[in-house]
Parts: C-alpha cells; structure tokens; sequence
C-alpha cells in the first residue's frame, strides 16, 4: 500500500517520498529543491499532498514554496516556534501527525537546530517501522551542533535510541562514508565498523543510497549513540585527558565524541 523512495538533491541530501500506492498520493520529507521532486511526481503518477518538515534550514525548506504553487492543496506540516514560516500545519512535540491511515509522532530532538522535530511511525513500512529523523541522526553520525547545546543533543538522541530496535533510520544526507572514516580513527579496532564501511562503500560505487539504517545498526555501530560502550568511553576518556575535557558522565562522553568529530 506505501512506497518509500529517496530523491537525490544538491550534492548529498536525501528527500524522502513516501506514496500512497491506492490514491497516487505523495507524502514529501524536508523538500529542499523543488526541481527534483516534481520530476519524480510527474515520473510516477503522483500528486503530493503532505510535506513533512524536520527543521528550517534552506536545504531542507528551499522548495516548499515552488511546491505549494505546483500542488496548491498539499499540506506543510513543520515545527512550531521555527525561523521558517511556510508551514499551515504547526506541531509541537507530542502531536501526531496522520497521513492516510498512518499516525506519526512528533519528537522534539533540538540539538542541530532549536526548532528541529522528528517524525516516527510503528505502522510497518517495507515491514518496519520508520523513523523522518533530518540531520539529527546519521548513519553513524549525527548533526553538527549549530545552535543547540551537546546536553540537547544527547537526549534528543537518547530518545531515538529507545525506538525498537527495527526501525528504519531516514537521516537527509548521504554522509555515511564520511561519518565511518571518523568513526574507524576514533575506533580502530572494531570490526563491525570495517565490515559496515565495505558494505556501504560498496553501495556508493554502484551509485544506491546506504540509507536506511536501523535503531538496531546506530546502537552496534554508531559512535554518537555508544556513550556506555567500553570502547568508546575509553577513546572518549584519552581525548577528554589530551584536551583538557571533563569525562565524567555519558553526556560528557557524546560531548568529547561531538568534539572529536568537529576537529577531525
């Protein structure tokens, strides 16, 4: 009944488009061209009729309002209390969205941005169920912290840890190769990460996306999420001793990976 598809825009973003298969209907994630977008509607047969918002920067905003002209009674749904103000339908953390049978929840995860919001249904889409999560989440990465604080953005990640473990991760960049080379210097011994950058290396030579991850593959993998793994506290704690950080709690661990990210 639903469809899911990643629409490449700029040089990495992702914008998702998940279809209702019965009514030709469109629900678009974080449209920051238009361009794209209307030539993959116009592909399929589709009409958008939603477009979810996770947080206002231009690449994620920037063609809402071309999309609003070419489908005049599609739905803006974004962030209250946002710097973009594009949006008819305003939600708060705690709100639900519904899309065609589908019931989202609306999770403030402020850290990247103060305003930003994730989207997560338990409904099965490709039998799981999904998490729209912006750039706070990355395949093993997270979002740069650009106006929120390291203690916002660990609890807003420690709330999307304790999804099920199933769920599908769709993050708006392709920074998977990126994030992997980080987390192999500040892990160099883990094996999984090695076995999981062939995999995804192997998906970018072949040109697929490495998205979705899975709740179950950031907790195994991702450096930003394993603020209580042995390995990870102990990188974190030589960093922490190296310049001059406290290493005193897990927020202290996330905050000293943060910084090692930032410097890499």
């Amino acid at each position: 009944m639903f469809s899911i598809r990643a629409i490449p825009a700029f040089s990495d973003n992702y914008i998702w488009c998940l279809s209702h298969d019965d009514s030709g209907q469109a629900l678009i994630v974080d449209p920051g061209q238009a361009e794209p977008v209307e030539a993959y509607l116009a592909e399929q047969g589709l009409t958008a009729d939603t477009i979810l918002v996770t947080h206002h920067h231009p690449d994620h905003t920037g063609g809402i309002k071309q999309l609003q002209s070419a489908f005049p009674e599609v739905r803006v749904t974004g962030p209250a209390d946002s710097p973009f103000k594009g949006t008819t339908n305003v939600v708060h953390p705690g709100d639900e969205v519904v899309w065609h049978g589908l019931t989202f929840d609306v999770i403030a995860v402020p850290g990247h941005t103060l305003d930003h919001i994730a989207y997560f249904t338990s409904s099965l889409i490709s039998g799981r169920p999904l998490l729209f999560c912006g750039d706070t989440l990355f395949a093993c990465g997270c979002g740069r912290l650009f106006e929120g604080s390291a203690e916002q953005m660990y609890h807003s990640l420690k709330n999307l840890r304790e999804l099920p473990d199933e769920t599908a991760v769709y993050c708006a960049h392709e920074y998977t190769l990126a994030n992997l080379r980080f987390a192999r210097h500040w892990l160099p011994d883990d094996e999984a990460l090695e076995q999981f950058e062939r995999r995804c290396q192997n998906l970018r030579d072949q040109d697929l996306p490495t998205i979705p991850t899975t709740i179950a593959d950031e907790k195994a993998l991702n450096p930003f999420l394993r603020w209580d793994d042995p390995a990870v506290v102990a990188a974190a704690e030589s960093y922490c001793a190296k310049h001059g950080l406290p290493a005193s709690s897990e927020r202290d661990i996330f905050a000293a990976v943060r910084h090692g990210k930032d410097h890499f």
